[in-house]
């Protein structure tokens, strides 16, 4: 009898951790980064994107590099477009959470001049590069900092935000 409740509570402490992890990694898989991008594709008329191993393990590497270092919200300046987000003092982010951040930042953007509407030229180009139409491959990565906080990349192939190109519809010159 006592093998038995030694069994059944070893079951259940595993259950339990198996929750825990799967509640620590909801919204980061890359069917829930490949479903906030699409949708937001597709609002504007944009294709959808897949996902790249590649693509991903080069936001996976460098988000890892980020992670050890001071946890900023440093650029790779890869080959790829990349967005980052991040968060501190216990804010737990998401890559849905990041997804959504960038998506949001849609009101910034006026597709009329192409241009981001704030005094900070570069307030919707998140969006943009969510958005952009020739940009097929997506990968992304979230880790925990070595110091307190979280970091989402996701990079894009090929990349976006070209000057003189719209993310979507027609393709005129303008600012961005």
């Amino acid at each position: 009898m006592a093998f038995y409740r030694v069994s059944v509570s070893l079951i259940i402490c595993i259950l339990g951790l198996v929750a825990m992890l799967e509640s620590c990694n909801g919204q980061d898989s890359p069917q829930d980064y490949l479903a906030l991008h699409n949708r937001a594709r597709a609002q504007v008329g944009v294709g959808p994107m897949r996902w790249d191993n590649t693509v991903a393990a080069y936001a996976q590497n460098y988000a890892n590099q980020l992670a050890w270092g001071d946890c900023s919200l440093t650029h790779s300046g890869g080959n790829y477009g990349e967005n980052l987000a991040g968060g501190r003092g216990g804010f737990q982010l998401s890559g849905a959470d990041a997804v959504r951040m960038w998506v949001d930042e849609k009101s910034m953007y006026d597709y009329n001049s192409n241009t981001c509407l704030s005094d900070n030229p570069w307030a919707c180009l998140h969006y943009t590069q969510v958005v952009w139409r020739d940009s097929t491959r997506l990968g992304c990565a979230k880790v925990h900092c070595n110091v307190e906080g979280i970091i989402v990349i996701c990079n894009y192939d090929p990349p976006g935000n070209y000057i003189g190109q719209r993310p979507y519809g027609d393709l005129a010159k303008s600012t961005i």
